[in-house]
């Protein structure tokens, strides 16, 4: 056949077709891991999609934000990218982001996809810019075996996580000194998430609103009560980061903390079957955890958005998903990847997914940053230490975020 035999409309299909076979997706992402599945997985999207070529590149996770924001500013932006929800407003701003709502619509593993992921990634305009592709979720890790030999339940409300701290916080060798407390709480930077799972589930409490109402001061309040009236957290408490309060846990020096299923498998190399998992408890008329996440994204500048939406929709796909997260560490979002992951421990995969219908995301502020590297962490030493009340605490957050 001939361009001479062929009318116009074919010949601008058939001048698309090839195109389309020349299109090239370069693809950024960060992967520490060695174990790095990459190539395999362009290698079987190439094949299954002849004519595109995929060019992956591992970008190094301390510069990738500072790489991404200056590629698109000088007009070398890769065609689609990992990205985290903290750079969504920004990238929005930029006008970098390809909305994928109807491309999302049309796509048959939308239907797929863990409850709620798609909600919490929508950005602040309505559209949805972000493809989840692995996130976690906080929960309660508790000490199975100390809840049997007390005969406990696993808490469901804050007043049942009072209790069972009370009664966990014990002087187990009998010299009259306490050597396991109820719960480690992390009391310095990264512990807002503790605070705000016993806060901000509360009804009508948030970073933005209600939170120097009589139920924000209280759930405040309810958290310096656990350490300075109830003592059911370690004296160290609050000075306590990450490698206190999960070495703690460990060590049999705390029976409950709150984590993510990041640590799930050294709790389990440390304790076996004595450590378990469930959402946080309901406090004040509702829940409140927080949301990991990791997206991809189709750049607005990308030459082939459909051979770019391809590619992104490849790896959030049943199988190739749970391939690409055995690099992460985190969860593939794919129902029915989670339903035979085999990396964690199902008991860790149950609590995370039980855990997301009430999973939320910090504000997309500028006053987050602050709020979580600054202000946070020394407002609560020093409620904890007794230097300024859960109502300063709280008045001191809501003029951050008025501002």
């Amino acid at each position: 056949m001939t361009f001479a035999r062929i009318g116009a409309a074919s010949v601008l299909a058939l001048a698309a077709g090839l195109a389309h076979a020349d299109s090239t997706v370069r693809f950024w992402y960060h992967f520490d891991n060695a174990d790095n599945p990459m190539d395999a997985l362009v290698a079987e999207f190439e094949a299954a999609n002849p004519g595109i070529t995929v060019e992956a590149e591992n970008v190094p996770w301390n510069s990738y934000y500072d790489q991404l924001y200056t590629a698109i500013i000088g007009g070398s932006a890769p065609d689609a990218a990992m990205v985290k929800m903290f750079a969504q407003p920004r990238l929005v701003e930029m006008g970098a982001l390809e909305p994928i709502g109807d491309k999302l619509a049309e796509w048959d593993g939308a239907a797929g996809l863990q409850d709620n992921l798609l909600d919490l990634t929508r950005a602040a305009d309505g559209n949805q810019y972000y493809l989840p592709v692995q996130y976690v979720v906080l929960y309660l890790y508790y000490r199975a075996d100390m809840f049997e030999e007390l005969g406990l339940e696993v808490p469901q409300t804050c007043e049942d996580f009072r209790a069972a701290a009370q009664a966990l916080t014990r002087d187990t060798d009998g010299d009259g000194q306490t050597d396991v407390w109820g719960f480690g709480f992390r009391g310095a930077k990264g512990g807002h998430d503790h605070w705000a799972s016993l806060t901000l589930g509360r009804e009508g409490v948030g970073l933005q609103d209600g939170l120097t109402s009589a139920a924000g001061v209280a759930g405040t309040q309810f958290v310096a009560d656990l350490f300075r009236t109830d003592k059911v957290f370690p004296p160290s408490a609050p000075n306590d980061g990450f490698q206190e309060i999960i070495g703690a846990f460990k060590a049999g020096k705390t029976a409950m903390t709150i984590h993510h299923i990041g640590s799930a498998n050294g709790m389990v190399e440390a304790l076996g079957d004595k450590v378990a998992a469930a959402p946080v408890p309901e406090c004040g008329g509702g829940r409140w955890t927080s949301f990991g996440d990791e997206s991809t994204a189709v750049l607005s500048s990308a030459e082939d958005k459909d051979a770019a939406w391809k590619w992104i929709a490849f790896l959030s796909s049943e199988g190739n998903n749970a391939r690409f997260n055995e690099a992460t560490g985190q969860l593939p979002v794919v129902k029915a990847d989670s339903a035979g992951w085999t990396l964690h421990p199902q008991r860790f995969v149950e609590a995370t997914v039980d855990s997301l219908p009430f999973a939320h995301l910090l504000p997309d502020s500028a006053a987050t940053a602050d709020f979580v590297n600054t202000v946070w962490p020394t407002a609560m030493q020093r409620v904890l230490t007794g230097a300024i009340t859960a109502e300063e605490m709280n008045a001191e957050i809501a003029a951050l975020f008025d501002d």
